[in-house]
């Protein structure tokens, strides 16, 4: 494979990991979330993050306080994703706590309605990573704990999607595919390095909370609803990220 093959392949896995994380206009549209483009995960992540820092330090400069800049990355984020991930949280939530078979637990997940665990869910996580990053606005540290927790917060979605059967047999994850062992392998090796270039030492508290909250989320949904879908990998990434600004907040603040 000669080099210019090398860079259209990362160029269409770049288009494909942005075209199924955020709502940003980008060219070439049309092509298909690819499994391969997994890889590539943690650079979206990276770059939501490098832009909801933006828009902080641009909140910052504004004289706005601590609190209001936190709440304006973090509505940038969801903005830039279209809320991908907080729904996929509140979907998680209704349908694993709210059904009593897997049947009706996969049933309650793809009903766009939000219910009271969904709700409960949302709060008390948009809560967390509210206050954890109001802290690190606080200390002047927001653009390195939001590249590397937008890197890290995507590397479980990979593994998961990999590690668990698609439960439902339909859906966007099902769509998207199980991607190569090499392509989650380079998932981890990438956020690790932004994180470990953001926040030094903090990438190991970073990184094992995030790592206990993804296998907590695997056990209870290989347990209730026998694997994974699109929704338990938004859940997965909402957890990390809470789990991964509490630690840059310990680490920073």
């Amino acid at each position: 494979m000669t080099n210019r093959d090398n860079a259209l392949h990362i160029r269409d896995d770049l288009i494909a990991a942005f075209g199924l994380l955020t709502r940003l206009p980008l060219p070439h549209s049309t092509i298909a979330p690819d499994p391969r483009s997994a890889w590539a995960w943690p650079v979206v992540g990276a770059t939501i993050g490098a832009l909801a820092a933006a828009m902080a330090s641009l909140a910052l400069a504004l004289s706005m306080p601590a609190g209001v800049v936190a709440a304006i990355a973090l509505a940038t984020a969801a903005i830039l994703t279209g809320g991908l991930h907080e729904d996929g949280l509140a979907d998680t939530a209704d349908g694993l706590f709210g059904g009593w078979t897997r049947e009706r637990r996969l049933e309650i997940m793809k009903d766009s309605r939000i219910g009271s665990y969904g709700t409960l869910a949302l709060l008390l996580i948009t809560l967390m990573r509210w206050s954890a990053l109001t802290s690190l606005v606080a200390a002047g540290q927001h653009w390195a704990a939001l590249i590397a927790v937008g890197a890290v917060s995507r590397a479980p979605m990979a593994v998961l999607i990999a590690a668990l059967p698609n439960a439902r047999g339909a859906g966007l994850a099902h769509a998207t595919g199980k991607p190569p062992r090499g392509a989650v392998t380079a998932a981890l090796i990438i956020a690790a390095t932004f994180a470990l270039l953001c926040t030094g030492t903090g990438l190991l508290g970073m990184a094992a909370l995030a790592a206990v909250t993804t296998f907590a989320l695997a056990r209870l949904a290989r347990a209730r609803i026998g694997g994974q879908t699109g929704d338990i990998l938004g859940a997965s990434q909402q957890l990390a990220e809470a789990a991964a600004l509490a630690m840059a907040a310990a680490h920073f603040t």
